[in-house]
């Protein structure tokens, strides 16, 4: 007669690690030794994957150089980390190659910078990258259809073009979803609030001329950076697509809240 015995997982190692989990088995009287297992999983990145980081890295950095401080490489990197440390807190984990080459990718061709015929395409303008990538690392992004997914992250990362969408009933269940798309959304939108934001927003309106505060009534109002507060960043954390960018997105939240208090206490000249 087989004697029964349990089985019990004894450690979930963190998601850094090329440990899955660990697996004790504890055996009857008869067999007092307990047996582990251990099951592995492939590191991310792999070398070649890491490759191809790189390459994208360089085309974000080469490209970022030629825009504002409030889209600039290091913002890039910000939404990058963000949306990769995401992804690691996300019930089903998604492909960490696509959210890390999408957060790289997404401002490459934002609409405030670059011509409507190139925005207009994302895959047609970085097939080139991806069929080098094949050539040069074997990840083939266009065989196995991460390079179109990859593109259509980008394509609908922003928030203009969430809110066309949907006002157009264009939006579709793979909006809803795309747990890729949900990464790289929060993580952008994350740091479109908070400190990061306050700076952001400041910057791009100097670049763009425009009044950082203006009163109610002011011509310049409807344009001011603080006017911008209003008609989205604080809509932001309400809109937030994952738990884990939710729970960043309180925090952030709360400081966009109590500086436009500050703003406009210092503007009624209080103390």
């Amino acid at each position: 007669m087989i004697e029964p015995w349990e089985v019990h997982v004894d450690a979930y190692p963190s998601a850094d690690s090329d440990l899955l989990f660990t697996i004790t088995v504890s055996w009857t009287t008869s067999h007092p030794t307990p047996t582990q297992f251990w099951f592995s999983r492939v590191m991310y990145p792999t070398e070649a994957e890491k490759a191809v980081i790189e390459a994208a890295e360089d085309i974000m950095v080469e490209t970022m150089a030629r825009y504002d401080p409030s889209h600039d490489a290091y913002h890039v990197r910000r939404v990058r980390k963000t949306a990769l440390k995401i992804a690691q807190n996300v019930p089903s984990r998604p492909d960490m190659l696509v959210v890390e080459l999408a957060a790289l990718l997404h401002d490459v061709l934002d609409k405030k910078y670059v011509s409507a015929d190139d925005a207009a395409d994302p895959y047609r303008f970085f097939l080139p990258f991806f069929e080098s990538m094949a050539a040069q690392h074997g990840i083939d992004l266009v065989q196995d259809g991460r390079g179109r997914l990859i593109a259509q992250v980008i394509d609908n990362v922003s928030w203009t073009t969430e809110k066309k969408l949907k006002e157009k009933g264009l939006w579709t269940t793979w909006h809803e979803k795309c747990v890729e798309l949900h990464c790289v959304q929060d993580a952008d939108r994350l740091d479109a609030i908070g400190a990061f934001g306050i700076m952001r927003c400041a910057a791009y309106s100097a670049v763009t001329n425009n009044a950082l505060y203006a009163p109610v009534g002011d011509p310049k109002q409807p344009r001011s950076a603080i006017q911008h507060f209003h008609d989205k960043l604080v809509h932001i954390r309400d809109r937030l697509k994952t738990e884990y960018g939710q729970r960043l997105g309180a925090k952030r939240h709360r400081v966009l809240l109590d500086f436009i208090a500050a703003v406009e206490e210092e503007h009624e000249g209080g103390d």
